[in-house]
C-alpha cells in the first residue's frame, strides 16, 4: 500500500483576503492562509522610477529575491497606487468581496488611506481587519523593525545579530492566528472583526522562556545543565540536548562518566569531561552514537 499522506488542510476554503502587507511578516501570513486554502489576493505599489524587471513595489524583492518568490508563491499579486483616486476605486471594489484585509501600515497611514477600522465598518460591515503594527496600542506609531523588537525584550545578546527575524515570523503566526479567529467570528456573527498584531508582542512572546528565567546563564537550559549545550568536535561542533535524566545516562555511559543523579550534569566537572570526550570525535561518530544509544544531537560544521 502507499504510505499515508495527509492533504494540506483546506479549511479557508472559500475565504478572500486581500492584502497590502510588505516586507515579511504579511506576506509570511498570507503565504500560511494560501495553504489553508484562502484564496489570497495581494496589492502592491507600483514598482520605483527607473527599477530593474525583478524589482517590483515590496522592498523585499530588492533585499532578496528568493525570499520574495518563495513568500510570493501560488500569491496573485497587482500593482495598484493605493494614493490616487483611480487605485482607492480598484481598492474598494475589491474590498467589497473580500473577507479579510490584511495590512501592516502605521494607524496614521491607514488613515490617510481610508483604511482605519471605523470607515471600513462603515464601508464594508462584514469585511475583517487584520492590522500588523510594530508596538501596541499608543505605541503603533513609532518606528521599529525586527532587531530593535527582539532588543527590547532582552533577545539580542553581545553584538552578533540574531540568527533569524524572529519577532517578524512570529507576528506572521500571529497574523495567521487571528485571520482564522476572524473568520470564526464572521460565520458566528455575520459581522467583522478587527485585530491588531504587534511585532513587539510577538517578540515578547518568545522572550516569555527567558523572562521565567529558563532560558537564563548558567539555568538548566541556558548552559548550566552539561548535556545541553553546544561542544566542539574534531570537524565541527555538536548540539547536544540530552536533558531528561534518561538521555543524560546514556550520554554519560558513552562518554565515560559516572553517574550518580541528576545534579551530575550541573557539575563544572561534568561539562569538562564532556567537552573532553566531544572533541575527540568526528560528526559522523557522533552521529552514529545518536543513532546507537538514542541520544539527542545534532552535528554541525564549524
Amino acid at each position: 500500500m502507499p504510505p499515508f499522506t495527509r492533504k494540506p488542510s483546506q479549511a479557508l476554503k472559500g475565504v478572500r483576503i486581500l492584502s497590502l502587507s510588505l516586507n515579511l511578516p504579511g506576506p509570511a501570513a498570507l503565504q500560511r492562509l494560501r495553504h489553508m486554502g484562502a484564496t489570497c489576493l495581494k496589492f502592491e505599489p507600483p514598482a520605483p522610477p527607473g527599477a530593474p524587471d525583478n524589482i517590483t513595489g515590496d522592498p523585499m524583492s530588492a533585499y532578496s529575491r528568493t525570499a520574495f518568490d518563495a513568500l510570493h508563491q501560488g500569491i496573485r499579486t497587482r500593482a495598484v497606487d493605493l494614493k490616487t483616486a483611480a487605485g482607492q476605486k480598484i481598492l474598494q471594489r475589491e474590498l467589497a468581496k473580500t473577507d479579510v484585509l490584511l495590512t501592516s501600515f502605521r494607524p496614521s497611514a491607514l488613515v490617510k488611506l481610508g483604511l482605519d477600522w471605523q470607515a471600513l465598518q462603515t464601508r464594508h460591515p462584514r469585511l475583517s481587519l487584520v492590522a500588523i503594527v510594530g508596538a501596541p496600542g499608543a505605541r503603533a506609531n513609532e518606528p521599529g523593525h525586527d532587531l530593535t523588537y527582539l532588543a527590547e525584550n532582552d533577545l539580542v545578546t553581545g553584538l552578533d545579530l540574531p540568527a533569524t527575524l524572529y519577532a517578524d515570523m512570529g507576528g506572521a503566526l500571529m497574523a495567521s492566528e487571528a485571520v482564522l479567529q476572524a473568520v470564526l467570528l464572521q460565520r458566528q456573527t455575520e459581522q467583522g472583526a478587527y485585530f491588531e498584531v504587534a511585532l513587539s508582542k510577538a517578540a515578547a512572546h518568545l522572550a516569555l522562556p527567558r523572562s521565567w528565567g529558563l532560558t537564563l546563564p548558567g539555568t538548566m537550559i541556558g548552559g548550566g545543565h552539561a548535556g545541553y549545550c553546544v561542544y566542539k568536535c574534531q570537524d565541527g561542533r555538536v548540539a547536544l540536548a540530552a536533558l531528561e535524566p534518561h538521555f543524560a545516562k546514556a550520554l554519560c555511559a558513552v562518554a565515560g562518566i559516572d553517574w550518580t543523579t541528576p545534579a551530575t550534569m550541573m557539575a563544572a566537572t561534568t561539562h569538562v569531561a564532556i567537552a573532553a570526550f566531544v572533541a575527540t570525535q568526528t560528526r559522523k561518530a557522533l552521529d552514529k552514537l545518536s543513532d546507537q544509544h538514542d541520544i539527542p544531537l545534532h552535528t554541525l560544521p564549524t
